[in-house]
């Protein structure tokens, strides 16, 4: 793949470095954010969902993804993961899919400047010891590009660890991704004293290589008060889904207190998105209808302290892939940037008059 350049960590939330270029811009100040210590957003990232699930899941379809998201200048990609679901009508859509460290790892070598991420990967469907070194060799691989997103899984994914041989872990699975967080920064800081949980007892091992910085950061996916609570307390990012700016800016009070009760940071902010032009409201929430109604809502977004916005399209093969890529970036990132844009030039006026 060449050498890779590690591209930066995301920025910590919060600084006032942040607010001012926020306030320079003539963002809003959402209440909301300000009093949960997110300040507004002026630098927004974008990031896709790559085409690793459907039929139509492939090396051209991955690069299409990739290489559109290089060329215009946009942060990440990602993955979907699932591994095996039962037959029925979950199967229509993961049914068929490129396992995601791998397809994260092909993408990896072959698009230098992005970001790679796992939107999001489940620990107990797997197991964490094997995990911690996969994660750890694609850190390496990458040149430290790799952000792990992690979540529980759903009520309905019985069926999935079963077929795993892993139904006896579905009741746990929570606890069992809290002790994969905790399991996982014992190893990738270099420690080799012994490691004591519920699910793994470890000791007289060697770990290496480490990752790229000694750690790689983690985001945690969910929406309950106990994804939550994971995300501020052991986590570095919250990564949410099916959740717009004003459902984000509803959880930021809790998930401020949790951290500071933790003595933690604020978690980075991500919301994974649903694109759908023209359409209309559903159940779940969507980035839908008009470009214009797009562009405000990407802008509402930034109001509430997001700092990345990670986006899922319908489309499988890679000239559709590439199409809707370019559409949302022309219709709504370019309309969303200039209008930031517009902004400052305003306040740049109004302070030199």
């Amino acid at each position: 793949m060449g050498v890779a350049r590690p591209v930066p960590r995301p920025d910590r939330p919060g600084t006032r470095g942040e607010a001012r270029r926020a306030r320079d811009v003539g963002l809003d100040l959402a209440e909301h954010a300000v009093t949960a210590g997110y300040e507004p957003s002026s630098d927004l990232r974008f990031g896709l969902v790559l085409a690793n699930k459907g039929r139509g899941a492939g090396p051209e379809a991955l690069d299409a993804g990739a290489a559109a998201v290089e060329r215009l200048g946009w942060h990440s990609v990602w993955v979907t993961d699932h591994l095996m679901v039962p037959d029925g009508p979950e199967a229509g859509e993961y049914g068929s899919m490129l396992e995601a460290l791998t397809s994260l790892t092909y993408v990896a070598a072959r698009h230098e400047r992005v970001t790679v991420g796992t939107s999001v990967v489940v620990p107990a469907m797997r197991d964490s010891p094997l995990l911690a070194k996969e994660l750890a060799t694609l850190d390496v691989l990458s040149g430290g590009r790799l952000v792990v997103g992690v979540g529980a899984s759903d009520r309905m994914d019985l069926p999935e660890y079963t077929n795993l041989g892993k139904a006896d872990r579905f009741a746990r699975r929570g606890a069992y991704v809290d002790e994969s967080i905790a399991l996982w920064r014992h190893l990738w800081s270099g420690r080799t004293d012994p490691f004591a949980g519920e699910f793994h007892t470890l000791s007289g091992y060697v770990f290496l290589p480490l990752p790229t910085a000694r750690d790689i950061p983690v985001w945690c996916g969910g929406r309950s008060e106990r994804a939550l609570r994971r995300a501020a307390r052991l986590a570095d990012g919250y990564h949410a889904s099916q959740t717009g700016p004003a459902d984000l800016a509803g959880r930021l009070p809790m998930l401020a207190s949790l951290a500071a009760d933790a003595g933690r940071a604020l978690p980075t902010l991500s919301v994974r998105a649903r694109v759908e032009f023209g359409a209309a409201a559903r159940d779940v929430y969507t980035l839908h209808g008009s470009a214009a109604r797009m562009v405000d809502e990407v802008v509402r977004f930034a109001e509430a302290g997001l700092h990345e916005l990670v986006l899922v399209f319908d489309a499988a093969t890679p000239a559709q892939v590439t199409a809707a890529v370019e559409r949302f970036h022309e219709s709504v990132v370019e309309p969303f940037r200039e209008r930031i844009a517009g902004a400052r030039a305003r306040q740049d006026g109004a302070v030199r008059a």
